[in-house]
């Protein structure tokens, strides 16, 4: 597996490597200590398969302190844009996003650590996406940042002129509103 930082602190693309012959092909997904050799140390402790029409937007998702989660995620059927946007007050990349294409083709994964807000948007007829995550669902903790705040101004490959949202991500917050935080060595905390 080849891991690659990107421009958000300790968000990271994970690319297998692939075993391929006339049958098919076979490839690890996960193996925690050439994760934790990598960076990535939390504990995986939920998993979770979404399935997604074209146009789809998931997001932007996070969970607050104590729940905040971090995710691995890859595509298993389907193509997405999937964005990971820094919402860690008080780290150096604070409010950056990065955004790269998931498919079932090039079989890449990424992980976003707790304390950043996480989306993809579906590119293909279908999308099957995958969760690996480091806390258990808390939807007293859930909280959301609306896909179009221009305080981020994430360019999603959007195909039409609106994607296809859920009631709960279409009353989602912009980044201004978001609860005080700190960052500190690694840690997401909600300060008092």
């Amino acid at each position: 597996m080849r891991f690659t930082s990107t421009d958000i602190q300790d968000v990271i693309l994970i690319e297998p490597q692939v075993h391929g012959d006339s049958r098919g092909y076979f490839m690890e997904v996960y193996k925690k200590p050439l994760f934790e050799k990598n960076g990535i140390t939390e504990e995986f402790v939920q998993d979770n398969v979404s399935s997604s029409v074209k146009g789809t937007l998931r997001g932007l998702h996070y969970q607050l302190h104590p729940h905040a989660q971090g995710k691995l995620v890859r595509v298993f059927r389907g193509a997405v844009f999937d964005v990971a946007v820094d919402i860690r007050r008080g780290s150096p990349t604070f409010g950056r996003w990065v955004g790269v294409e998931l498919s079932a083709e090039n079989k890449m994964a990424m992980y976003i650590p707790p304390g950043c807000a996480h989306g993809f948007y579906v590119l293909s007829e279908t999308a099957e996406f995958t969760y690996k995550c480091t806390s258990l669902y808390a939807p007293q903790d859930e909280r959301g940042i609306i896909w179009n705040d221009p305080d981020i101004g994430i360019d999603w490959p959007i195909q039409d002129d609106t994607p296809i949202l859920s009631e709960k991500d279409k009353k989602n917050q912009r980044k201004r509103c978001l609860p005080r935080t700190r960052y500190e060595q690694n840690t997401y905390q909600q300060l008092e």
